[in-house]
């Protein structure tokens, strides 16, 4: 295998975010709209107000960020979560804006106007994260857009030594309820070929954040009714693999709002179909459970559920991983096969 080279500050930028495996065992508390949703929904209208998310989200970094290697993190509502955080923890922070245009066509990416990858450095960011919506069955018109983004994007982040994680989260313009069974069925192809695209060298894509390429709800033997399944194991387990099979740079598993049973149950399931997984970042599949705690009884309550179940969740998720994940580095045939240089930036 040809060596691959990887500029210094992003090799050891990507060896701050993994633990001693090389795996990258992270958590995700990036969520804006809908935190503030959650948690106005928890406390209700009349008690809700700002700094409630801003409390929440410092909380649970204080406190998880014990457990796991690195914390993805937006400063928007998650300053207090950025200063609280274990020293010893890596941080990714948010960088493209949150939502899109919805009168205008494609879900085209945006990222935060005030806000480069120098700047994220400087407030001591070891990645960058952009999410993208992706269809890989749009029309060309609207992929190029995107594709010439991630080309840029790309370029910024290799010109300031910084790792980027891409997220691409795969949605249809036909059928828009993405929990369904008609897109059940569509999804596997959909995340299968946005992960052949976005791992290509020229987008220089550090770390793909993806979905698993099922809806596990519908895999047979993990539904809520077994005549309501849309996939056999087999086929699960094969499209897995193959989604697996066609990423040429390291990947990592979004939890994507699922409960936090089947989290684990998807990763689980991605060891026995022999998926190579770096990693995670688990969001509200850690820490959903403690809006409720915090609603009820305040930041007491909270704490004490982060350091009890929130604690235990993060504890199961990184067994998981001891058992399945794969460095990060063995996307490139090991540790021994890559040639780490300096990147020469002029002052």
């Amino acid at each position: 295998m040809t060596k691959k080279r990887i500029s210094r500050g992003k090799f050891e930028k990507m060896q701050q975010l993994s633990n001693q495996d090389g795996v990258i065992a992270a958590l995700a508390i990036d969520q804006r709209g809908s935190m503030k949703k959650m948690m106005e929904s928890a406390v209700g209208p009349d008690t809700y107000n700002i700094d409630m998310v801003y409390e929440f989200k410092g909380l649970v970094s204080q406190e998880l960020t014990k457990y796991v290697s690195a914390i993805l993190l937006d400063e928007e509502l998650g300053f207090k979560g950025i200063q609280d955080k274990n020293p010893q923890a890596g941080l990714i922070l948010s960088y493209e804006k949150t939502g899109y245009d919805a009168n205008t066509p494609g879900r085209l990416p945006e990222l935060l106007p005030d806000m480069s990858a120098q700047r994220l450095i400087a407030k001591g960011a070891d990645a960058a994260k952009v999410l993208v919506y992706f269809n890989p069955d749009e029309a060309d018109e609207i992929i190029q857009k995107k594709l010439g983004f991630l080309e840029r994007l790309g370029d910024e982040a290799r010109a300031a030594d910084i790792p980027v994680f891409v997220e691409p989260i795969v949605y249809d313009d036909k059928i828009t309820d993405d929990h369904s069974p008609e897109f059940a069925k569509i999804k596997p192809k959909k995340v299968i070929d946005t992960i052949k695209e976005l791992t290509k060298d020229k987008y220089h894509i550090d770390v793909l954040k993806v979905e698993v390429p099922v809806l596990f709800k519908y895999v047979e033997g993990y539904t809520e009714n077994d005549d309501s399944h849309v996939y056999t194991q087999e086929e699960a387990l094969s499209y897995f693999k193959e989604a697996s099979d066609a990423a040429t740079r390291p990947f990592i598993y979004l939890s994507a709002g699922v409960p936090t049973k089947t989290f684990q149950e998807e990763l689980r399931f991605a060891k026995l179909a022999g998926a190579t997984y770096s990693g995670i970042l688990g969001g509200r599949a850690t820490w959903f459970e403690g809006v409720a705690a915090y609603a009820e009884n305040g930041k007491e309550g909270l704490v004490k559920w982060l350091d009890t179940t929130g604690k235990a969740n993060v504890e199961t998720l990184n067994t998981i991983l001891k058992d399945g994940a794969v460095p990060w580095y063995d996307a490139y045939g090991g540790l021994e096969n890559i040639e780490v240089f300096d990147l020469n930036l002029a002052d």
